[in-house]
């Protein structure tokens, strides 16, 4: 039997070829940016973290972060509306004021971002890189049991064993780094390792509860992605003023909001606030193996670039830990069997586990048309 492509004018093929070339090329600029984003924040972090002498106030590059993100999304909602400021401001109003309990509602994974966000800091201030990578990997495992017990999806049954092996593998590395230490930064900064394990561990759960809890909101309302993270945002701001004013209110009073602040610290405020949105549009042509390869691929790169930078030692429990992470990783983002009710379950599982600044659909507008349907969508 004639395939239809058979009947398709000369002109038409070699655009369809043209537009699948472009797709592949954009597959893989997306894997890069990936694994860059997810690499270079951490280390970025635990580099300015460990330098010899005073440090900036992590408080404040949470709130710097907010509101950086906050003037970016009303930036694209403006865009949306052409540029007509009024319009922009109806809506606004429209959705934050009038419609002031849906508002309200952000207020709880607002205060848990805020949260995770400081906490982030003082897991990675406390643990090397490469074992934070693969620690913070538990929020998969959250996520997925928040999804299963708040909105009753289902996991196939690669996805449990995945699951566990996640578990296994962060089980592993954390039996390995018990009483190890960078050599590199043990003398010029004070660390405690059950300190940032704990940090991390908490950080995972919040995450794994908020973005589940941010999907049931989104799932019950017509607002624009970006301006529910506008919602998100004024409460983060808020939220992370309040914390800053608790915890190094007097200190800022003395030595002033931007105290600390480097160009290594400006980029790792930059990469926070506008990392999501650009893993947002770069996930539009990346389906969810990708996805799980530029993860997994993250973690080596951060574990290679730590042993050079910051004197990171492995061995082999820690590779075996890391190994199985990796893995469990990849055979999580699989697609399941084609099946009745395998189809849609799937797609609703795997996308629970992305963060709130992940759902960039509304971006499409802006975005170049591709013709090729990709795997996975």
């Amino acid at each position: 039997m004639a395939k239809e492509n058979d009947f398709q004018p000369p002109e038409e093929k070699a655009t369809s070829a043209g537009q699948r070339d472009v797709n592949r090329r954009l597959k893989y600029i997306s894997l890069a940016v990936l694994v860059v984003q997810n690499a270079s924040l951490i280390l970025n972090i635990r580099y300015v973290r460990t330098l010899p002498g005073d440090h900036f106030y992590a408080t404040s590059a949470v709130v710097m972060a907010e509101l950086l993100k906050v003037l970016t999304c009303l930036l694209i909602i403006l865009l949306q509306k052409k540029f007509n400021v009024k319009e922009m401001v109806r809506l606004l109003l429209d959705a934050i004021v009038f419609q002031y309990k849906d508002t309200l509602k952000l207020a709880v994974p607002s205060l848990i971002y805020t949260l995770q966000n400081n906490l982030q800091y003082v897991a990675i201030s406390n643990l090397p890189a490469a074992t934070f990578q693969v620690t913070y990997q538990l929020k998969i495992l959250t996520t997925a049991l928040f999804s299963v017990l708040m909105l009753k999806k289902s996991l196939s049954r690669v996805q449990w064993i995945s699951l566990l092996l996640l578990f296994a593998g962060v089980a592993i590395v954390q039996v390995q780094q018990e009483g190890n230490k960078e050599s590199s930064v043990s003398s010029s900064f004070k660390q405690n390792y059950m300190v940032g394990l704990f940090a991390v561990v908490i950080s995972c759960l919040s995450s794994g509860f908020a973005g589940v809890y941010f999907e049931k909101i989104l799932k019950g309302s017509s607002a624009s992605v970006w301006v529910r993270n506008v919602q998100l945002g004024i409460f983060g701001m808020a939220l992370g003023m309040l914390a800053l004013w608790w915890n190094d209110g007097d200190a800022i009073a003395e030595r002033g909001f931007l105290f600390g602040y480097t160009n290594m610290v400006w980029c790792v405020i930059f990469n926070q606030a506008f990392g999501g949105l650009l893993v947002a549009v770069v996930v539009k042509y990346a389906d969810n193996i990708l996805k799980g390869f530029a993860t997994s691929f993250s973690i080596i790169v951060s574990t290679v670039l730590s042993i050079y930078l910051f004197g990171f030692h492995i061995d082999l429990l820690f590779t075996a830990g890391a190994g199985l992470v990796i893995g469990a990783v990849y055979m999580y983002s699989l697609p399941r069997p084609a099946g009745p009710s395998s189809t849609s379950s799937s797609s609703s599982s795997s996308s629970s586990l992305s963060s709130r600044t992940d759902r960039g659909g509304e971006m499409e507008k802006f975005l170049p048309k591709c013709g090729g349907k990709r795997k996975g969508s």
